[in-house]
Protein backbone atom coordinates (compact mmCIF):
# COMPACT_ATOMS: atom_id res chain seq x y z
CA UNK A 1 0.00 0.00 0.00
CA UNK A 2 1.20 3.22 -0.54
CA UNK A 3 2.09 5.51 2.28
CA UNK A 4 -0.28 8.82 0.90
CA UNK A 5 -2.98 6.29 -0.16
CA UNK A 6 -5.94 6.61 2.43
CA UNK A 7 -7.08 3.05 3.70
CA UNK A 8 -10.24 1.92 2.67
CA UNK A 9 -13.15 2.77 4.86
CA UNK A 10 -13.94 0.13 7.65
CA UNK A 11 -17.43 -0.12 8.95
CA UNK A 12 -18.87 -2.38 11.54
CA UNK A 13 -20.30 -5.16 9.06
CA UNK A 14 -16.49 -5.82 7.97
CA UNK A 15 -15.29 -5.49 11.42
CA UNK A 16 -18.13 -7.94 12.65
CA UNK A 17 -15.83 -11.01 10.52
CA UNK A 18 -12.68 -10.52 12.36
CA UNK A 19 -15.09 -10.92 15.56
CA UNK A 20 -17.14 -13.77 14.41
CA UNK A 21 -13.47 -15.58 13.24
CA UNK A 22 -12.56 -15.58 16.94
CA UNK A 23 -15.73 -16.57 18.63
CA UNK A 24 -16.29 -19.48 16.28
CA UNK A 25 -12.60 -20.65 16.91
CA UNK A 26 -13.17 -20.60 20.40
CA UNK A 27 -17.19 -22.23 19.78
CA UNK A 28 -14.72 -24.97 17.47
CA UNK A 29 -12.55 -25.79 20.41
CA UNK A 30 -15.36 -26.23 23.22
CA UNK A 31 -17.24 -27.98 20.78
CA UNK A 32 -14.48 -30.60 19.95
CA UNK A 33 -13.69 -31.03 23.53
CA UNK A 34 -17.53 -31.73 24.24
CA UNK A 35 -18.21 -34.27 21.76
CA UNK A 36 -15.29 -35.85 22.56
CA UNK A 37 -16.67 -36.40 26.19
CA UNK A 38 -19.76 -37.00 24.63
CA UNK A 39 -18.01 -39.56 22.95
CA UNK A 40 -16.79 -41.29 25.75
CA UNK A 41 -19.41 -41.76 27.63
CA UNK A 42 -21.34 -43.20 24.69
CA UNK A 43 -19.08 -45.92 25.23
CA UNK A 44 -15.81 -44.52 23.64
CA UNK A 45 -17.14 -44.59 20.10
CA UNK A 46 -15.02 -42.81 17.35
CA UNK A 47 -15.58 -38.84 17.14
CA UNK A 48 -16.17 -39.71 13.26
CA UNK A 49 -19.15 -42.22 14.65
CA UNK A 50 -20.93 -39.74 16.71
CA UNK A 51 -24.16 -39.24 15.07
CA UNK A 52 -24.01 -35.33 14.94
CA UNK A 53 -20.52 -35.37 13.54
CA UNK A 54 -21.16 -33.20 10.71
CA UNK A 55 -22.17 -30.57 12.89
CA UNK A 56 -18.18 -30.12 13.59
CA UNK A 57 -17.79 -29.51 9.56
CA UNK A 58 -20.05 -27.40 9.72
CA UNK A 59 -18.73 -25.11 12.06
CA UNK A 60 -15.21 -25.62 9.78
CA UNK A 61 -17.23 -24.65 6.86
CA UNK A 62 -18.19 -21.41 8.34
CA UNK A 63 -14.58 -20.35 9.75
CA UNK A 64 -13.38 -20.80 6.41
CA UNK A 65 -15.69 -18.79 5.25
CA UNK A 66 -15.21 -16.25 7.21
CA UNK A 67 -11.22 -16.25 7.28
CA UNK A 68 -11.95 -16.22 3.18
CA UNK A 69 -14.03 -12.69 4.01
CA UNK A 70 -10.95 -11.50 6.24
CA UNK A 71 -8.58 -12.47 3.46
CA UNK A 72 -10.33 -10.52 0.37
CA UNK A 73 -10.31 -7.45 2.93
CA UNK A 74 -6.61 -6.22 3.40
CA UNK A 75 -7.83 -2.93 5.34
CA UNK A 76 -9.16 -5.99 8.11
CA UNK A 77 -5.07 -6.97 8.05
CA UNK A 78 -4.69 -4.55 11.45
CA UNK A 79 -7.11 -5.62 13.37
CA UNK A 80 -6.32 -9.29 12.90
CA UNK A 81 -3.14 -8.49 13.57
CA UNK A 82 -3.80 -6.86 17.00
CA UNK A 83 -6.80 -9.30 17.59
CA UNK A 84 -5.79 -12.60 16.51
CA UNK A 85 -2.78 -14.50 18.22
CA UNK A 86 -0.26 -14.77 16.12
CA UNK A 87 -1.41 -11.20 13.90
CA UNK A 88 -1.94 -12.40 10.12
CA UNK A 89 0.45 -14.89 10.28
CA UNK A 90 -1.57 -17.09 13.03
CA UNK A 91 -4.72 -16.17 11.17
CA UNK A 92 -3.17 -17.55 8.22
CA UNK A 93 -1.90 -20.91 9.54
CA UNK A 94 -4.91 -21.93 11.80
CA UNK A 95 -7.47 -20.75 8.68
CA UNK A 96 -5.53 -23.55 6.36
CA UNK A 97 -4.91 -26.14 9.12
CA UNK A 98 -8.83 -25.46 9.17
CA UNK A 99 -9.53 -25.48 5.67
CA UNK A 100 -7.25 -28.81 5.57
CA UNK A 101 -9.21 -30.72 8.30
CA UNK A 102 -12.44 -29.59 6.52
CA UNK A 103 -11.34 -30.95 3.15
CA UNK A 104 -10.12 -34.27 5.07
CA UNK A 105 -13.27 -35.30 6.73
CA UNK A 106 -15.73 -33.98 3.97
CA UNK A 107 -16.93 -37.47 2.81
CA UNK A 108 -18.92 -37.49 -1.11
CA UNK A 109 -22.48 -37.15 0.08
CA UNK A 110 -21.42 -34.16 2.14
CA UNK A 111 -19.85 -32.47 -0.94
CA UNK A 112 -22.64 -33.26 -2.97
CA UNK A 113 -25.16 -31.57 -0.35
CA UNK A 114 -22.95 -28.27 -0.49
CA UNK A 115 -23.93 -26.19 -3.34
CA UNK A 116 -20.97 -24.59 -3.86
CA UNK A 117 -19.51 -28.27 -4.46
CA UNK A 118 -22.40 -28.66 -6.81
CA UNK A 119 -21.20 -25.98 -9.01
CA UNK A 120 -17.25 -26.85 -9.14
CA UNK A 121 -18.59 -30.47 -9.92
CA UNK A 122 -20.56 -28.77 -12.93
CA UNK A 123 -17.55 -27.33 -14.55
CA UNK A 124 -15.20 -29.87 -13.60
CA UNK A 125 -17.43 -32.30 -16.10
CA UNK A 126 -17.66 -29.58 -18.73
CA UNK A 127 -15.46 -30.19 -21.58
CA UNK A 128 -14.63 -27.61 -24.41
CA UNK A 129 -13.17 -29.91 -26.66
CA UNK A 130 -13.74 -33.95 -26.93
CA UNK A 131 -9.83 -33.89 -27.41
CA UNK A 132 -9.40 -32.63 -24.05
CA UNK A 133 -10.99 -35.73 -22.54
CA UNK A 134 -11.21 -38.94 -24.03
CA UNK A 135 -14.48 -39.87 -21.24
CA UNK A 136 -16.74 -37.70 -22.55
CA UNK A 137 -19.33 -39.70 -23.62
CA UNK A 138 -18.85 -42.33 -20.86
CA UNK A 139 -18.80 -39.57 -17.84
CA UNK A 140 -16.28 -39.07 -15.41
CA UNK A 141 -15.36 -41.29 -12.54
CA UNK A 142 -16.28 -40.61 -8.93
CA UNK A 143 -12.65 -40.86 -8.23
CA UNK A 144 -11.27 -38.61 -11.28
CA UNK A 145 -14.12 -35.88 -10.27
CA UNK A 146 -12.74 -36.52 -6.44
CA UNK A 147 -8.86 -35.63 -7.64
CA UNK A 148 -9.96 -32.99 -10.10
CA UNK A 149 -11.71 -31.32 -6.85
CA UNK A 150 -9.25 -31.86 -4.65
CA UNK A 151 -6.57 -30.61 -7.45
CA UNK A 152 -8.40 -27.54 -7.85
CA UNK A 153 -8.57 -26.82 -4.38
CA UNK A 154 -5.02 -27.23 -4.02
CA UNK A 155 -4.85 -24.35 -6.71
CA UNK A 156 -6.59 -22.46 -5.02
CA UNK A 157 -5.28 -22.69 -1.52
CA UNK A 158 -1.75 -21.93 -3.46
CA UNK A 159 -3.83 -18.52 -5.03
CA UNK A 160 -4.48 -17.49 -1.27
CA UNK A 161 -0.93 -18.32 0.18
CA UNK A 162 0.78 -16.50 -2.75
CA UNK A 163 -1.35 -13.64 -1.85
CA UNK A 164 -0.92 -14.02 1.92
CA UNK A 165 2.94 -13.92 1.08
CA UNK A 166 2.60 -11.07 -1.19
CA UNK A 167 0.80 -8.49 1.18
CA UNK A 168 3.46 -9.72 3.97
CA UNK A 169 6.19 -8.42 1.78
CA UNK A 170 4.21 -5.43 1.06
CA UNK A 171 3.72 -4.62 4.85
CA UNK A 172 7.37 -5.10 5.43
CA UNK A 173 8.34 -2.95 2.40
CA UNK A 174 6.06 -0.56 4.04
CA UNK A 175 7.71 -0.56 7.77
CA UNK A 176 10.81 0.01 5.96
Amino acid sequence: MEPNKPAAPINKADLWYVDNYILLKDYYDRTISRIAARCVRKGNIAMEDYPFYGYILDVLEEISETGDYILRHRELYPYVERKVAGGMNGFHRTLMEYKEELRRNSTPDMIKSDAREVEKMKKALEVVDKAEDPTVGAGMGMEQLMEKLLKDDDEARARVQAEFQEAKERKEEDNK
